[in-house]
């Protein structure tokens, strides 16, 4: 998916003239520690010791703080590590150190890299247009901006497919809650008529006791007129 991330070695430079050597005689010895360790680090570097290449870089950038060279490699060996977000920092500060367009082009595209390793991909494109602009000849990032731009379009995709997809779950929710409702009131209006059916029920068990005591008053009576009745009755007797 990726180009490959250039790595930049900087070589000392020589033939200072006789009148400043008591000048810059500190400057020359930093810049000999700086290309030391800057050594050191490509050579950790190429080993794949990504973790100790980046002190290596960042004891060359103590030793000299304008050195853009490990400024670079530093953001390298953390982009290495996965690091995205610190290695961005690093080329950043590489672009802004360089005035050479070439070195800022490519600062620019590992800038690029560390954006859309680290999913800030419309950051990335950005970083991108701006390599192709110094140097419009790269192919990596030509590619990369073109990856870029595709994924771009994809999540925008999926954004909105999510969105609809939300708008319809809300609305099945919606429609779900509705009858959820009219189940409730449906529930409520059976419990009801079965409240009124045991209400009639108890009425009409009222009466059929009601009738009953009736009834047994009746007979009651019917009994106690028959009694009544018998006892009037004279007993001839024989003769």
């Amino acid at each position: 998916m990726f180009g490959l991330i250039k790595h930049i070695e900087y070589k000392c430079r020589s033939g200072l003239l006789m009148v400043l050597m008591l000048t810059t005689f500190s400057a020359l010895t930093c810049a000999q520690a700086d290309k030391k360790f800057i050594r050191q680090g490509n050579k950790e570097y190429g080993n794949e010791k990504f973790s100790d290449s980046e002190i290596s870089y960042r004891r060359a950038i103590d030793k000299n703080k304008e050195s853009a060279d490990a400024v670079f490699n530093t953001g390298d060996a953390l982009y290495k590590q996965k690091k995205f977000e610190e290695a961005g920092k690093e080329f950043m500060e590489n672009h802004n150190m360089n005035e050479d367009k070439g070195k800022k082009a490519a600062s620019l595209y590992n800038l690029g890299n560390s954006l859309l390793m680290d999913n800030k991909v419309k950051e990335s494109i950005e970083a991108y247009k701006g390599s192709l602009k110094l140097n419009p000849r790269n192919p990596e990032a030509k590619y990369n901006l073109a990856y870029a731009q595709d994924l771009l379009q994809q999540q925008q995709q999926q954004k909105n497919q999510d969105k609809q997809d939300q708008k319809k779950n809300d609305q099945n929710k919606d429609q779900q809650q509705n009858q959820d409702n009219k189940d409730q009131e449906k529930d409520q209006q059976q419990q009801q008529q079965q409240d009124q059916q045991q209400e009639i029920s108890k009425e009409d068990a009222e009466r059929l006791l009601n009738a009953l005591a009736n009834d047994e008053k009746n007979v009651q009576e019917k009994v106690k007129l028959a009694k009544a009745n018998k006892a009037k009755v004279r007993t001839v007797k024989n003769w």
